[in-house]
């Protein structure tokens, strides 16, 4: 019987100690969509890894990528992410899934937006109508998609109308529902969020509103202490089917959030 329970007490040693833990900035787009309350459970099922995430924008999440603060990171942002490998921080970049950009606000659309031709078009409606705008502000990948947009314009933005808020995308959109305001949307959160009354989604489909998220880990020769084979296990569960039919399958109100669109490593 003792040599029965000394078993079973390493046993569970041996259990403890195998788990793992790593950490991984995420967006608070990727967050509110709701599509990682789908994902951890399966990770630490088909791995026993367990991911801590901080939920931060784009921008905050690449900081903490280059101060080695996490593993790894999920963004959308390109020219960031492009630039976070080029400097050493992360070892490469690996797509894994996409959704777009959306411009929503109030459902009788003082500004007609929802007839433009671009969505640049639509912004510059917006400013000549001074209709509120609520920005991010808060340099995640939705609020450099949106500076981007604004660039492109001929516009001129002033704080009669346009407001930053310097939050998360929940908390801009419960902003803008408040003001009765315009913003720019990731789909997911758009789709996930639960204060729409008087508001619509009312103009998408540029091709300029692509989205793509991409995981870049942290490189171990810049930061000893990442935990580089953590990373790489993560890896290659989000590339795996698993993975795909997960995120392909994740919907609300039967629409599709993201598109799975990871391909196989190059060797």
């Amino acid at each position: 019987m003792i040599r029965l329970l000394v078993a079973m007490v390493f046993a569970c040693v041996g259990a403890v100690a195998q788990a793992e833990t790593m950490r991984l900035a995420v967006t608070t787009s990727f967050h509110n969509s709701g599509l990682s309350d789908v994902l951890l459970p399966a990770i630490e099922r088909d791995t026993g890894l367990e991911v801590q995430l901080l939920v931060v924008g784009t921008g905050q999440a690449i900081r903490l990528g280059e101060a080695g603060d996490v593993d790894a990171i999920l963004v959308h942002s390109r020219a960031a992410e492009d630039a976070f490998v080029a400097n050493g921080f992360g070892t490469h970049r690996r797509e894994i899934m996409y959704n777009d950009f959306v411009l929503v606000g109030p459902r009788e659309d003082p500004a007609g937006i929802s007839a433009s031709e671009s969505a640049v078009v639509a912004l510059e409606r917006i400013a000549s109508t001074r209709v509120p705008f609520v920005s991010r502000g808060d340099d995640s990948g939705t609020h450099k998609m949106e500076l981007s947009l604004w660039a492109a314009s001929d516009a001129s933005i002033d704080e009669g109308w346009y407001r930053e808020v310097g939050a998360g995308m929940g908390a801009a959109l419960n902003t803008a529902a408040g003001l009765g305001a315009y913003i720019l949307s990731d789909r997911a959160s758009w789709l996930n969020f639960g204060n729409k009354d008087g508001m619509e989604l009312l103009y998408s489909g540029d091709p300029v509103l692509f989205n793509q998220y991409a995981y870049l880990p942290v490189s171990a020769a810049r930061h000893a202490h990442v935990k580089a084979d953590a990373a790489a296990t993560l890896e290659d569960w989000l590339t795996s089917a698993t993975a795909q039919a997960l995120i392909d399958d994740y919907r609300i109100a039967g629409e599709q959030l993201f598109v799975f669109n990871a391909q196989p490593r190059d060797e």
